[in-house]
């Protein structure tokens, strides 16, 4: 990195940081015209590892095609695995079926499933995470990795903070679940006193799509649907 900025020279990276702004704004405009139009959808989540035969991918479609089959669109990150398995469940039960692709090195690319006008491609992660959050009406999270975790805990952050309107935070597998979530009560709870007991509140766990889509009833029978921002 220091190579770099004497090669580039400050003023150099300065400009190109200047510059890169209106990309950013060309981003957020095209979005926010595309997925205002979309309504009310889930965001799915999970590993871009998971293969089509793996049981968290079957399960992945038939919750999606549950949450479309209940007058819901969805939103996943227009990728392989967990994401694929979310617009297929979508794209089977003829609902709207939203990708948000991002340019990545590795496991990144567009899945077939995917509606050819809802079909979105990012260069900023932060972009892309303001359009899940700005136009999910809840988070249904898959077993994953650091990213999957990064958009659990931004969410949960935002509703903490009331940033964003509360929604439903649902993770789906309670084997994989368990223990990072007896760690946030054991230690960050009641060792250490980080978080509000009530914090806990955000997430819902549960093992099957019958159970996704009774926690989105019952938390819109109590709440209205509306724009998170």
């Amino acid at each position: 990195m220091r190579k770099e900025s004497h090669h580039k020279g400050w003023n150099e990276i300065k400009t190109n940081d200047s510059w890169a702004i209106f990309k950013i704004m060309g981003e957020f405009v095209s979005g926010f015209e595309k997925m205002s139009q979309i309504g009310p959808c889930v965001s799915i989540f999970g590993s871009a590892r998971t293969k089509p035969e793996d049981p968290q991918y079957k399960l992945a479609e038939r919750i999606a095609k549950r949450i479309v089959e209940a007058g819901y669109g969805v939103i996943t990150g227009g990728g392989p695995g967990i994401m694929e398995a979310g617009n297929k469940g979508a794209h089977l039960g003829g609902g709207t079926s939203v990708g948000l692709n991002i340019d990545l090195p590795f496991e990144q690319h567009d899945n077939p499933y995917i509606d050819s006008d809802k079909n979105l491609q990012f260069d900023y992660f932060f972009v892309r995470k303001v359009m899940f959050v700005k136009y999910s009406q809840g988070f249904v999270v898959m077993p994953g990795g650091f990213g999957t975790l990064d958009e659990l805990f931004e969410a949960m952050t935002l509703i903490q903070t009331k940033k964003i309107g509360r929604f439903p935070i649902i993770l789906v597998g309670s084997e994989f679940w368990k223990g990072l979530f007896d760690w946030v009560k054991e230690v960050l709870l009641k060792k250490h006193g980080k978080v509000s007991p009530e914090d806990l509140n955000l997430i819902k766990i549960v093992d099957s799509e019958e159970e996704v889509i009774e926690a989105l009833d019952a938390f819109y029978k109590k709440y209205n649907l509306s724009p998170n921002f």
